[in-house]
């Protein structure tokens, strides 16, 4: 956890390592989104609660996904098409014999569907997270764009936008414009616009209308106030990463109509690779052939699902497992929030235990009131079994009888299961719980878990979880926490503010401070946690300095919890807390705050945190993510710690960036959040679990150094009369962590050769160039005339001569470990050929040592020449006076 000063937001984020092994075979039938025959299936649209029902939303959708499938067909020449697609209907809609929803939900949706945003604007946009040839997350659209037909006018039809969005999230391609510099000098020194491919034509438009280029053009910059607008008939048929609205554009730039020129994200994080060769490299097209003949595919099928009430059946251990290292009480805190706060009014809830066999603790109970509620808390398990073996299945079997008594079936249920871990036949049910319809997040204590329980949450959709056995981790609070309704109505989630646990001595306190933004207030607890005895002496003091003391709070003896809801909207500011350990001997004292968003007018800051896989072998690294957004709009400049707890050991912090080093460049929309003056006062504060995930091979003991700086993904190069400045950010020496040793920049004239074989390029002078701490912004200035003018170049006349340069760079950390090649920057240079050969300021600093002892020897030889001169002369005179004498 994490508290801030006045410098900026920060996000709190909790992650737990689990050390298991998961089977491929059975993890492929989990998978969503697969590619079949050429056809697409599985592929999931939601619509999100806040928009309103329109009756125009669901036609509109399936006419743009239609016209994408053939469109795509043959965008891919024939490869792939659309197949099988659900459109998740909100709960809030009108109810109209759509299917049940079984295990998909807004949450693991490929499309969604929103109509607040945080900001004004409906640019489509898809979050890609992960770099060039790599699946995105999700593709965002507005509600807005899917009915206001006159944005077709600029974005083209919506077939053809879904076309260009799905390349992002499928296939990892990326934007061929650049809104930000939509004019570049090319090779022939010329200003040329931002396009791909250069066939596309337009005009040049000044301030009073249409222009001639070089009215747009001074000194080789271009005027401001000019524009270049596309002629609407066009014979270019790529590409449709530029722009897909033009009638003629059919196909993505492929090798021979890729602008590698061009200043866009698809050059930088592609290596200046063509969005068509991405593409040819990837799963899909590895594992599909071109359909034959010329008939087009079947239009796709549509299936309309509707979720009905959120219905969730908590399946506990209580086998005699339990009683080890205070896990049945950590169970019982964490059980007890999250039926007191977390889990959503008008839900279901039943409770089950399991040891050897499952026992129905509680029946359905939908929760209208906090009476309901603590009927659920009443029947939580207050003891453990004496009997030492668990069977999962039967608890999940109990668990699945309980949800389907309110419909039939459990299709669309919840199913949280905590265990103790001990069965080697829960993979018996694993094909059971598939076929369910039921999702299954799992929560595993301690370290006797097998891989199996791992695939039942991937199979089903779940979420799964690791809590160690640590008296002072807040990771079982953590799990429920994370688990909400998955409808992606975030106005009615309870959202964590603060988490936080500590070893105290006796007499001793555990103080800090949360803070509570303006978007948050509405049902706003703090629970306190102890290990023995009573409790701590409790203080709270909220913004205004009103104190609430333990008497303020309801006690629970029995699962050793204090809980205060604070009366109406929590005030925004810095609420601290402090808590005494009364007691003479040590405990763990552990603290929860949470709250619900203060309107639905005012979108609240989020957080989500995942990685990259579930699991991964050493020394392969496991990326850490962190959403961080309001609304669906990036909030810059967090602060973002993610703790790391792994089964043994003490917790690992680590600082998320988003700098850009490493492998993150994020295809979001332009606008972004500006922060209100109470915002920037207090910051924000955040806390998410993002599960577990597993690293398999690892070595015992101390290993070697295997782990290099990471990738540079955005060196740019820029032209300042003679000399060239780079710039990028620093990585680390093991990737992003620490500080890299040295850098390594090459050069060359010719693209292939700096791509292919970057080890035989130019290689630049940097010994004066020292990497700084991973993050920060790196600079390099250097003179490049060596590189053009050297030997075999010979110059043709007066004419300033123009070359095109590609310089790349790696790092190297102090074992010598390199981290792959960056991305190549590009840039002109006009040199004149009278330019003296000169490498970079040393050399231009030796050149000048050089003259200098020159001139000193010529001088100094002058010098010598006219003493000897004089003194001759000296000589010659004597010699005649003495003549004359005699």
């Amino acid at each position: 956890m994490m508290h801030r000063d006045n410098a900026g937001p920060v996000c709190s984020l909790k992650f737990v390592t689990l050390l298991v092994a998961l089977s491929p075979v059975l993890l492929l039938l989990g998978a969503r989104v697969q590619l079949q025959d050429n056809g697409y299936d599985g592929i999931l649209i939601a619509i999100n609660p806040q928009v309103p029902e329109n009756q125009n939303l669901i036609p509109n959708i399936k006419e743009m996904i239609t016209e994408a499938s053939f469109y795509l067909f043959n965008a891919t020449k024939r490869r792939v098409f659309f197949r099988n697609i659900q459109i998740l209907i909100p709960a809030t809609w009108e109810a109209n014999n759509y299917s049940k929803v079984e295990q998909e939900s807004y949450e693991k949706a490929d499309i969604i569907v929103t109509d607040w945003n945080g900001a004004p604007g409906d640019d489509p946009y898809t979050l890609q997270y992960r770099g060039c040839g790599k699946e995105g997350k999700y593709i965002h659209f507005t509600s807005n764009f899917l009915l206001n037909d006159d944005l077709t006018a600029g974005y083209g039809s919506r077939g053809r936008v879904f076309v260009h969005e799905w390349a992002h999230l499928r296939w990892g391609v990326f934007d061929e414009y650049n809104n930000d510099q939509p004019f570049y000098l090319n090779g022939q020194n010329q200003i040329k616009v931002t396009r791909c491919s250069s066939d596309i034509t337009g005009i040049f438009v000044c301030e009073k209308g249409p222009c001639p280029q070089e009215n747009c053009i001074i000194s080789k910059l271009f005027k401001e106030g000019c524009v270049f607008i596309y002629n609407s008939t066009q014979n270019a048929t790529a590409s449709i990463m530029f722009m897909q609205s033009l009638s003629s554009v059919v196909e993505f730039c492929n090798a021979s109509t890729h602008n590698q020129e061009a200043p866009n994200l698809q050059n930088q994080m592609c290596s200046l690779r063509s969005a068509w060769d991405v593409i040819a490299d990837s799963t899909d097209f590895n594992c599909s052939f071109p359909l034959k003949g010329s008939e087009l595919p079947p239009p796709p099928s549509f299936t309309l699902l509707q979720a009905s009430d959120k219905v969730v059946c908590l399946v506990l251990d209580v086998s005699s497992k339990m009683a080890e290292a205070d896990r049945l009480l950590r169970l019982q805190q964490a059980a007890e929030f999250y039926l007191m706060q977390v889990v959503e009014i008008h839900s279901f809830v039943g409770i089950v235990s399991f040891d050897g066999k499952g026992e129905i603790r509680a029946q359905l109970q939908q929760i209208n009131s906090d009476d309901d509620r603590k009927l659920l808390v009443s029947r939580l398990p207050t003891t453990v079994s004496a009997e030492a073996e668990t069977s999962m299945c039967s608890g999940l079997k109990k668990g699945f009888e309980v949800v389907e008594k309110l419909n039939g079936k459990a299709y669309g249920s919840v199913i949280i299961l905590v265990t103790s871990g001990g069965d080697e036949h829960i993979g018996n049910c694993l094909l059971t719980a598939l076929s369910s319809g039921s999702t299954v997040h799992s929560i595993a204590l301690g370290s006797s878990v097998v891989g199996k329980l791992e695939e039942l949450s991937h199979l089903t959709g779940g979420l799964k979880f690791y809590v160690p056995d640590k008296s002072n981790s807040n990771s079982m609070i953590d799990a429920f926490s994370r688990i909400s309704s998955g409808t992606g109505d975030i106005f009615q989630q309870s959202m964590q503010l603060e988490s936080m646990g500590e070893n105290v001595r006796p007499y001793h306190q555990l103080k800090n401070t949360v803070t509570m933004d303006n978007s948050m207030g509405n049902d706003t607890i703090f629970l306190v946690m102890w290990q023995t005895s009573g409790p701590p002496e409790i203080v709270l003091l909220d913004p205004t300095g009103r104190k609430y003391s333990t008497i303020n709070f309801i006690i629970n003896q029995t699962f050793r919890t204090a809980r205060l809801l604070i009366p109406g909207t929590a005030k925004p500011g810095h609420w601290t807390y402090t808590l005494n350990n009364t007691h003479h001997s040590p405990q763990a004292l552990k603290v929860t705050v949470a709250s619900r968003a203060f309107s639905s007018a005012v979108p609240p800051a989020t957080v989500e945190a995942f990685v990259e896989r579930d699991s991964t072998y050493f020394p392969h690294p496991m990326i850490i993510y962190a959403n961080v957004k309001k609304g669906f709009y990036p909030i810059l400049n967090a602060t973002v710690t993610a703790t790391i707890e792994p089964e043994i050991g003490d917790p690992v912090m680590l600082k998320l960036s988003d700098d850009g080093a490493g492998n993150i460049q994020m295809n979001v929309p332009r606008k972004l959040v500006h922060r209100s003056e109470e915002e920037k006062k207090w910051g924000f504060s955040r806390v998410s679990s993002g599960g577990s995930f597993s690293v398999m091979g690892v070595p015992a003991g101390p290993h070697p150094d295997v782990f290099p700086p990471c990738k540079i993904i955005d060196l740019k190069a820029v032209k300042m009369e003679e000399e060239v400045t780079l710039s990028w950010t620093a990585p680390g020496e093991d990737f992003d962590q620490g500080q890299a040793t040295s850098y390594e920049i090459r050069m060359s004239n010719i693209l292939q050769h700096i791509q292919d074989d970057f080890n035989n390029a130019i290689l630049v002078n940097t010994s004066e160039l020292k990497p700084q701490q991973a993050g920060t912004r790196e600079m390099f200035t250097f003179l490049p005339k060596l590189f053009i003018n050297g030997p075999g170049h010979q110059p043709d006349g007066e004419t300033q001569e123009n070359h095109r340069i590609y310089v790349a760079m790696r790092a190297m950390d102090r074992n010598s470990l390199k981290s792959a090649v960056s991305n190549i920057a590009q840039l002109s240079l006009f040199i004149s050929p009278n330019s003296a050969p000169v490498l970079g300021r040393d050399s231009l600093i030796l050149k000048g040592v050089l003259i200098a002892i020159s001139l000193i020897g010529i001088i100094c030889l002058i010098i010598v020449a006219m003493r000897y001169t004089l003194n001759r002369k000296k000589r010659a005179d004597k010699k005649e006076n003495g003549t004359k004498l005699l």
